[in-house]
C-alpha cells in the first residue's frame, strides 16, 4: 500500500489535503512536508525523501502571481526547477507524481472550457514557469499526472473570498472586476479530488479539476456577500483595466473536465454549494 507525500503541505491546498487524508477510501499513510521542511529545489532533500512505491502530490509553488514579474528567477526555480527535480527523483525510485498546475497557462482568450490539450500561451511570469513545470515533469516521468485548476480558495487567511469578507465588514461598497471569468474552486474540493487521483492508476498526463460551473470575481464577490447576510449589491462592477495589477490575469479560466470524467473520477460540485460549505466551515476569526 503506497504512502502519499505532500509537498508544499503548508499552503491552503496541502493543509487541506492532509486534513481530508484520513477519510475512508484514502490508502496508505499521508505525510505532509512544509516547504521550509523540504526545498523542492534542492536535489539531494528531495531524493532523500521520496520513497520508492510512493505517491507524490505536489502543491509546493511559488503563487505570489505579481511579484514573479520581478522575481522570475526565484518563481522559475520553485515552479520548473524543483517540479523537474521531483519528477526524476520518483522515476529513480519507482514512485508516482501528481502536480498542481495552472489555468495561467493558457492566454484567458477561449470562448468556451479550455481543454487538455488546448494551446498553451501563457501571459504572465507566473505562467511561464508553471508551464515549464509541467513540461519538464513530462518530460522527466512521462506517466505522472498534471492536474491543473483555478480560483482557488479556502475561505479564511488572505484568499478572495476570506478579503470579500473583511471588506463587506469594512466597507459600505466594494468594486470587483466583471470582466474574469472562472471557476471559483474550494480547495476542500479540490484536495477530495486529488486523493482520488493519487490512489488510482489512471494514465493520463494532463488533467483539469475546478468545481463546476462558472462565475466572474463580480459575481463570487456577490454570492459571498449574500451568503452572509450582506447586500449583495453592495458589490460594484469595474474592468480590469480599473484595478491594473502587475501580472496580466487570465480574461477566461474555464478549464473543461471532461478529461478527468472520461478517466472515470469524480466531477466537483457546483461552485455555489462549495461556497456555502466553506463560509460556514471557516475559522470564526475570520467571520
Amino acid at each position: 500500500m503506497a504512502n502519499i507525500l505532500v509537498t508544499g503541505a503548508g499552503g491552503q491546498l496541502g493543509k487541506q489535503i492532509l486534513r481530508r487524508s484520513d477519510e475512508p477510501g484514502v490508502q496508505g499513510r499521508t505525510v505532509g512536508v512544509t516547504s521550509r521542511e523540504l526545498d523542492i529545489t534542492d536535489a539531494s532533500a528531495v531524493a532523500d525523501a521520496v520513497e520508492p512505491g510512493a505517491v507524490v502530490v505536489n502543491c509546493a509553488a511559488y503563487t505570489a502571481v505579481d511579484a514573479a514579474e520581478s522575481d522570475e528567477d526565484q518563481a522559475w526555480a520553485v515552479n520548473a526547477e524543483g517540479p523537474r527535480i521531483l519528477a526524476e527523483a520518483c522515476a529513480r525510485v519507482g514512485a508516482r507524481l501528481v502536480h498542481v498546475s495552472t489555468d495561467y497557462v493558457f492566454d484567458g482568450t477561449a470562448e468556451a472550457p479550455y481543454p487538455v490539450d488546448a494551446p498553451t500561451a501563457p501571459q504572465s511570469a507566473y505562467g511561464r514557469t508553471k508551464l515549464a513545470g509541467e513540461l519538464a515533469v513530462l518530460r522527466a516521468l512521462p506517466t505522472a499526472n498534471v492536474v491543473r485548476t483555478a480560483w482557488v480558495y479556502t475561505g479564511s487567511g488572505s484568499d478572495f473570498v476570506s478579503t470579500m469578507r473583511r471588506l463587506e465588514r469594512e466597507r459600505d461598497t466594494v468594486s470587483v472586476v466583471d470582466d474574469q471569468i472562472g471557476s471559483p474552486t474550494y480547495s476542500w474540493d479540490l484536495a477530495g479530488g486529488l486523493l482520488e487521483l493519487a490512489g488510482s492508476h489512471i494514465e493520463a498526463p494532463v488533467l483539469h479539476l475546478t468545481n463546476t460551473g462558472t462565475a466572474s470575481w463580480f459575481e463570487l464577490a456577490r454570492a459571498v456577500f449574500a451568503a452572509v447576510g450582506a447586500d449583495p449589491d453592495r458589490v460594484q462592477p469595474c474592468s480590469s483595466t480599473e484595478y491594473v495589477r502587475p501580472a496580466q490575469r487570465p480574461a477566461y479560466s474555464v478549464l473543461s473536465a471532461d478529461a478527468w470524467i472520461g478517466a472515470g473520477l469524480a466531477p466537483l460540485r457546483d461552485w455555489r454549494d462549495a461556497l456555502d460549505d466553506a463560509l460556514r466551515v471557516a475559522p470564526a476569526h475570520d467571520r
